[in-house]
This record gives structure tokens, sequence and C-alpha cells, in this order.
């Protein structure tokens, strides 16, 4: 025995058996959550305890996936991408562990994955080149040329440039800087672009020593290959070469503030952006260890009785105040890091309202000790609690990967990771406890009022900042190169041509292991439902959840109601309905489901994109004990919501608009692609006009007017009487749930179904095949870059091998050139069927004008020569990997009623795939010559520091 058993548990809730056990010789622990489920989950993860913000241990992350002991190719990690039926495949760096995920459904594949994920991880090679690609480097400006500038590269510094542009991560980054003055979490583990030059590679390979060790180390897995299946593969691959070491990787607890501190920092906003209203203002506490369950599910359950829903006490007080703009995206709890952090806070406010603030906050939350909350609400969060649970969820990351994340904090931190899954008998005593009127009462006063460890942070704009680092960057550069002698000129110029032949040549992949064409499933697996008349059920192992969906073709629309569109969806289940006010309806909402939301989808033809329909989708879910009172819920929301709550519409503008502008810089390649496309079809240009760059810029144009009563009285009208045209069209009705409940659930709905003859007729948009130049202005510090040529819809036959070509051109060109050697983040290139456009993208991206050029270079590159069938099988893998991709059980009942009702078939998504598996390298040649020449559309996000650049380019410029 290489593991010693410790424990095994049966947790009846998620239908699955943990099991511990300890590795012998290392001492490594191993997470084993046993379940009848053929996606199969591994993780390792180490605990990394960055000392500085240089960025070490994400960098590590970053390098260690290129090239390992067995594997001594430069890219394993990108490689096995393209080898794999993988459903998941990446790499995180937390704020103190770091991670190593994958998920595959194909044993063949699973047991490929861990042989190149376990070499990597302990054996890795940390070669000093992919240090320099993948963190920083300094190279000259004209690579061979030493009188021109010095400039820093590198992919981790590009990426960190993104991820601090945005306001939210610089906020969160100061409040923690602040929060924990001493321990690890002082600093950006993801590193500062400024630290992350001051780390050397020694100081990389002495955290790889250190860290990198099974003693220090967890692993965790999921699904039904058995446990010691597991252990003699992970004693033969990497753990019979260890004996255990002591490693001290502990975190001590944050030293405690004796007084609450206030500080203020500031983020740069562009020079000719006004700055008013953009302060944000946050407060933070610091909690109990995360990993001591009745801690941690105390410091939930005051989290969600405060920020539940509008309805809660502390979040109410936010969304109405006029101190600010809306509440911060901070708010809530983060119960990662080993001790936890509660936050709360307002965005669009003003640096003199800090007192104001801070005296609302607490007077909130002295009410809240002094009158309690309603059992009625607590009852509601402890159901949220239950929900949350029993739901399998699995539409983003595979559940079992889901199940083991929950887990991961326990295990690292040193708490119980059962007894976190297992949370039914603490339900039990939390149910007892609230029955206390002053269990609330108490448990305020102890983790907010009465705890002095507060920070309370001012973040405002500084027009100057951006330029000032920008200075600073180059002045401190301009004293490197200053100080260089012809030899370290001499050095830093070999490495770039050293960096650039590595970056070149073709690697010997037949050492690594793969999976084949052969190894693909022969047919999609698709539920089918009972789709009878008006109402479709679908029967899925749900886990004691009811889904149900109302689905409303969409009447013709004025382009004034289009353009309100994204804003009813978002009001229609967040307003008042019948004699309920809003905080009635949220309330409601909590008692009896999981959630109900709205969403509008306008879709082309399979075969015509130009020819649309459109429609509303009503979602909720709920447990199978509340199926009626969902459907009550919804039909309320359907047949009585009313618009007459201006004020609270006011504040839906508000935040809608706060996210949207959140999002710029983490969706920005999706935002230039959507530019890019915006006049290719009917749906597209829709899309850009509701949820795109000109969607964002007209929520913030309509959430500055709606200060002025008369424009708020027009919106609430426009709304209810696009209200009054959706609701009066014919409605569908989609039920996914367990079998035993299926029968009960359809009953219902018959029950109320009202059938409706259309008064109007469905929405018809406009043909629209034009092409579009243009660059959009924000605060970023790297670029998002998308170029795009028009091509066919999903039924044509080309449709294929244009999907394939995406896969194609990524694996064989754009990953070395975008990535590798221009220091993007990421890039590729992809078949949007739906608006029938092939796509070039780039993301967090230091160059322009050289990506656009590269874009053109891939089809000049695939056109120009012989390419080995292995790419081509590698790139349809790919491809079928997304196809195959499983979703939760009610995600998949979803997926194949929607894809039915727009005309994609079990047997037309069978024939697509199909013809992926037969494409062939002639075919991809064929399609990028026929569709990949003449005019393509541009679209780009980046800084008024390019304007000119746009200019040259003959893009049109737009500031966002």
């Amino acid at each position: 025995m290489t593991f010693s058993f410790i424990r095994k548990q049966k947790i009846e809730s998620l239908n699955v058996d943990i099991e511990e056990y300890c590795h012998e010789k290392t001492g490594a622990r191993h997470l084993h959550i046993a379940a009848e489920n053929p996606e199969n989950v591994f993780l390792v993860a180490f605990r990394t305890v960055p000392k500085d913000s240089s960025g070490v241990a994400h960098i590590l992350e970053h390098t260690v996936l290129c090239g390992s002991e067995k594997y001594p190719v430069r890219d394993p990690f990108f490689m096995m991408i393209r080898r794999s039926l993988n459903t998941f495949m990446n790499a995180f760096t937390s704020s103190d562990w770091t991670a190593y995920p994958f998920a595959s459904k194909n044993r063949k594949d699973f047991d490929n994955l861990l042989e190149v994920y376990l070499d990597s991880v302990f054996f890795s090679r940390i070669d000093p080149l992919d240090f320099a690609q993948e963190g920083h480097r300094v190279e000259f400006e004209t690579v061979d040329d030493p009188a021109s500038p010095l400039v820093y590269k590198g992919v981790v510094y590009n990426e960190m440039k993104g991820a601090m542009s945005s306001p939210t991560s610089l906020l969160w980054q100061a409040l923690t800087k602040y929060i924990f003055p001493s321990t690890t979490y002082h600093h950006n583990s993801g590193g500062e672009p400024d630290h992350i030059p001051d780390l050397s590679y020694d100081q990389l390979q002495a955290f790889y020593r250190k860290h990198y060790h099974p003693s220090n180390a967890v692993f965790m897995t999921y699904g039904d290959i058995p446990a010691q299946e597991h252990h003699d593969r992970l004693e033969m691959l990497a753990l019979s070469r260890f004996s255990h070491q002591l490693i001290d990787t502990r975190i001590p607890d944050e030293k405690r503030y004796y007084a609450p501190v206030r500080v203020q920092e500031a983020y740069p906003i562009p020079e000719n952006e006004p700055d008013s209203g953009k302060t944000h203002i946050v407060t933070g506490w610091l909690l109990g260890h995360s990993f001591n369950l009745e801690e941690n599910l105390e410091a939930h359950l005051l989290a969600n009785v405060l920020f539940e829903n509008s309805a809660s006490p502390l979040l109410k007080a936010l969304e109405t105040t006029h101190l600010g703009h809306s509440p911060s995206p901070l708010c809530g709890l983060e119960d990662s890091n080993r001790e936890m952090t509660f936050v709360c806070g307002i965005e669009g406010s003003e640096p003199d309202r800090v007192q104001e603030f801070e005296a609302l906050i607490l007077d909130t939350l002295n009410g809240v000790a002094e009158n309690g909350v309603e059992q009625e609400r607590l009852e509601a969060v402890l159901h949220q609690l239950e929900l949350s649970q029993r739901e399998i969820s699995g539409d983003s990351y595979p559940y079992g990967l889901q199940l083991i994340l929950s887990a991961l904090s326990p295990m690292i931190h040193g708490g119980d990771p059962i007894e976190l899954l297992d949370l039914d008998p603490v339900l039990v005593g939390l149910r007892e406890k609230i029955a206390d009127p002053e269990y609330i009462k108490g448990l305020v006063k102890k983790l907010l009022i009465d705890n002095p460890h507060r920070v309370t942070l001012l973040m405002s704009p500084d027009k100057q900042l951006e330029s000032r680092r920008d200075k600073a960057r180059a002045q401190t550069l301009a004293s490197i190169k200053k100080s260089l002698s012809e030899s370290e000129s001499k050095a830093i110029i070999e490495q770039a041509q050293a960096l650039s032949h590595r970056q070149l040549q073709k690697d010997d992949d037949s050492v690594l292991p793969k999976v084949t064409v052969e190894d693909v499933p022969l047919h999609l697996q698709i539920p089918e439902g009972d789709v009878k008349q008006s109402i479709a059920v679908y029967e899925q192992g749900t886990n004691g959840l009811v889904y149900e969906q109302i689905i409303v073709p969409l009447p013709v629309l004025t382009d004034q109601e289009k353009d309100i569109l994204a804003i009813y969806s978002y009001c229609l289940t967040e307003l008042g309905c019948g004699d309920k006010n809003y905080l009635d309806m949220q309330d409601w909402q909590s008692a009896v489901t999981g959630g109900v939301s709205a969403y509008t989808s306008v879709k082309g033809r399979i075969d015509d994109v130009q020819a649309t329909t459109g429609s509303l989708v009503l979602s909720g879910k709920a447990l199978a004990r509340n199926y009626q009172a969902l459907g009550d819920l919804m039909h309320a929301v359907m047949d009585d919501v009313r618009f007459e709550e201006k004020e609270r519409i006011r504040e839906l503008v508000a935040q809608i608009r706060s996210k949207r502008e959140q999002a710029v810089t983490s969706n920005g390649h999706a935002l230039a692609m959507g530019l890019a496309c915006s006049q290719f079809s009917p749906a597209s240009a829709l899309a850009f006009r509701l949820a795109g760059l000109q969607g964002i810029q007209a929520i913030k144009i309509l959430d500055d007017a709606l200060q002025d009563s008369v424009e708020m009285d027009k919106l609430a009208d426009m709304l209810s009487k696009l209200h009054d045209k959706i609701r009066s069209m014919p409605r569908k009705y989609l039920i996914v749930s367990e079998s035993e409940y299926a029968a009960l659930c359809r009953a219902d709905i018959e029950a109320r179904v009202i059938e409706l003859e259309a008064s109007a007729e469905s929405l018809k948009l406009h043909a629209v095949r034009e092409h579009t130049k243009a660059g959009w202005l924000t605060s970023t510090q790297v670029n998002f870059c998308s170029k795009a040529y028009q091509t066919v819809p999903v039924e044509h036959e080309d449709a294929a091998a244009l999907t394939v070509l995406g896969n194609f051109l990524r694996n064989g060109y754009l990953h070395r050139a975008i990535r590798e050697q221009g220091g993007a983040y990421g890039g590729g290139a992809g078949q949007d069927s739906s608006v029938a456009a092939f796509r070039f993208y780039s993301y967090r991206d230091p160059r322009l004008e050289e990506t656009l050029a590269d874009f053109d270079e891939a089809v000049n590159w695939l056109v120009s020569q012989e390419h080995e069938h292995q790419a081509l099988e590698e790139a349809i893998l790919g491809v079928i990997g997304q196809i195959d991709k499983p979703k939760s059980p009610a995600g998949e009942a979803k997926v194949a009623y929607h894809n039915l009702m727009n005309g994609r078939t079990p047997e037309q998504r069978e024939r697509f795939r199909t013809r992926v598996l037969n494409v062939t390298l002639d075919d991809l040649k064929r399609v990028a010559q026929t569709y990949l020449v003449g005019e393509a559309s541009i679209g780009v996000v980046t800084n008024a520091g390019n304007r000119v650049v746009l200019e040259r380019l003959g893009l049109t410029v737009q500031e966002l």
C-alpha cells in the first residue's frame, strides 16, 4: 500500500462517496470523490506563498507547463490540448495556492493527461528561455538594433497589464494590501506589472524547488475511476521518486488592527474623461478562518442576510443611497484565503463622501443588531444554501471540478473538506440557531460592528496616473539601457535571437501521448424530450431540482423598443408584480426558488443568417417540492409585472452600466470580434447595438439621462408598452426534472396554459451584410484586435471545414506568432456560423498593427505550405471535443430543446459532426482561398495613445 486509508463518507445530497488517503512516504494527501460519472477530474495543488508582488507563483504556473523531463518539448500543455478529448484543461494561480486541473470522459485521454501533468509539475525543466517568454524580459524595440529603446516583454507581464487595467482588480488588490498588512495576501500573487521585472530566474527556480514537492501537495480526483487505480499511477509516474520533506509554507494569522483604518489610493482614467462621480469607496473587515466550518457558515449566513437580494438590509442601503451610483462589485464574502474578508461598498461616488458612507454602513448594521431580521428572510437564506448544495451544475466548469474546488480551500488551509461538502447536517444546526431572535443580532455585532480590523478604502480617479506610470517605466528602461555594457547589449540581442529560434523550431511531438479520431465516440448523446403542443418535458437526473422556462416569440419592434430589449429583460424579474413591490418579489424568489432570470435571443436560420427569429426566455429553478410555487412566481412575472417603480428602474440601469463597464478589459476580445462582425447579419448588428461596444456607450448615455424625471417617465412607459406587446404573444414551456416529477410538472403547466393567438407578427430584422473598420478607445494598457471575413451558416457544407480551420490556424501559426512571439496573453481564430463569419482575435495584446498583419500571414502560411495529417487530426479533435463537451443534466436538456426550436435537430447536429470528422487538408486550403480573401472587417479595442495608429490604418475611431 503506497497510500494509507484515512476515512470514507457518503454524502447523500450529492450522491457521492468521499474517500481520504495519505501517501505514506511523502505525506501527500489525496481526496477522492467517487461518483457514477464517466467525466473524471484530476487536480494537483500546491500551497504557494509569495513574499512580494513579482508574480513568481503565476509565472511559475506558466513555466512548468513548458517542458519536462519525460516530455522535453517546448509547449506540452498547448500541444496536449490539441491531442486530447479533454472537457477541461487549465492551471490556476490563487493568492496562496497553485492548481493544475483537467477533466476527460475518455479513459485513454485521462491517462495521457495525467502522465503529462505529473511530469510537468514534478519534473519541469524551467528553461531560462521559457521564463523569458512567459514571465518577462527586456528587448530592444528593433530586436537587433542596440540603438533603439528597450521595452518590456512577456506573456504574464502583458496579461497582468491587462488585468490591472480593470478598476475592480485595482480596487481589490488595494483593499487586500491594507487588510493583510503582513501576510502573503498583502501581495499580488498574479504580479504587479511594475514589480514583475524584479523577479530573477534564480528566484523562480528556488520557489519551484521549495513549493513543488509532494510533501506540499494535495491530489484531488472525481469520477468512476477507483482511488486505488489513481494511487498506482501516482506512485509509478511521480511519487516513488520522492521522500518526505519538511516544507514550511504555513501562513500565520494576520496581526489585528486595534482601530479602524482609512486609506486612499488612485486609479487611472483617460485625460479627456470627466472625473466626477467616479470614486470607489469600500469597507472591508477581516473575519475568522475559512477552513473552520462553523465560522465559515456563520460568515456566509450573515453575508447572505445582508446581501442576498435587493430586499436585504445592506444591499438595499447601497442600491438606494444618493452617495454613489451603484453597489461595488466587491460586495460580499471572500472565503478562498485562510482568513475571510467581508466587503461592502459603492462606486460612482465622490472623495468627500467617505464619512457619510461609513455612517450609512454602520447605521444599517446597527439597525440589524438592534432589530434583527425577519424569520422568513433567515429561512430563505437557508433555503438558498440547501438548493446550492443539491444543484448539479457544470455548464461552465465540469461538475466534479466544482466540487473539488469547493473542497480545495480546507485541504490547503488545514480544514475538513468532507465537512464542508456535506452541508446537510450543518443546515440542521443553523436552522436551530436562527430560531433564536438574538442569534443574528449577536452575529452582526461580533463579526462586524465590534470588529476593529476594518479598512475603508477611497479609490479616486487620476487623469495623470497613466502618463506618470508610462514615464516612470520609460525612465527605468532608459536607465537600464544607459548602464548596459557592449557585452550586455549583445546578450540581450542573443537572447532574443535564441528565443525566436526556439519559438520557430519544430519539436518531436511523438514523445507525447495522444488520442486519435478512432477514439472519438461514434455519436452525440442528445437527451430526448416529450414535446406535446406547447409543452416540452425532459426527464434528467437533476438531484431533486426542477427547471422551468417560458419561451415567448418577440413581436415586431420599433427601433426604440429594440434599443431597450436588454434593459427590459434585466428589469423583468427585478420589479414588483401585482400587489407586491420589488422588495416583496425579491423575498418571494429567495423563499421558493433558486432564482428567476430573463434574456432575449435573436438567431439567424441555420441555412440563412439574414432570416432571423427572436424570443424572450424566462428561466427559473427550484427544489422539486416547490415546483408549483416556481410556476406561480414565473407566471406572476409574465402576467403582472409593473413598470411603475421608476426609482428601482433607475437603480437597475445603473447596475447594468456598472457591470458592462467592468467587463470591458476582461472581455475585450469578444467586444472586438463583435465590432468586426457588427454588420455581417441582423443578429450581429442587434447584438452590437444591445450588448456590444455600441450598447455600452448607449447605456452610459441613458443612465446619465435618467437623472431627468421626464426621461425616466419616458423609459418606464416604453418598457410597459413593450411588455404588453410581448406578453400577448403565444408561449412555449420547457420543464426539466427527474422522472418522478415530470407528470406533476406537466399537469401544473397545462392547468395554467392559456392558448394565445399572436396579436402581432413575429420580429423581423432588415438584412445587412456590410464591412466595418473601426477602433474604440477606452482605459486599457493592452489591445484587443480582431479581423473578420464573411462566410456561411452552419448548414452550408463548408461550415465544418471553416470550423476546423480555426483550430488549425491557431495550433499551427497563431499561438506561436501572437502569444509566444508577440507576447499577447492569447489569440486565435474561429468560425461563428450563427452570423456566418470567420474571426481572428487577440487578447491582452501589446501589439496592434503587427497582430493584424499576423492574421493575414496565418492564411498565407496555410496556403503556401504542405502540412501534416496529424495537425489536421488535432484540429478536428479540438472541434469534436467542443461539440461533445458535457453540460449539467439540466443544461444538456435546455441546449437540446433550444437547438430543436432553432432547426438544429439531432439529425442536423450529427450531420455537422460527421462533416467535421471528414474534413481534409485540401478542404482547409479551399475554404481559406474561397472566404478568407478580399476585404476584411476590423475591430480594435485599445487606448487613446493608439489613436494615430488607428487613423493610419483607415479605421474610424470612437471613444467608449
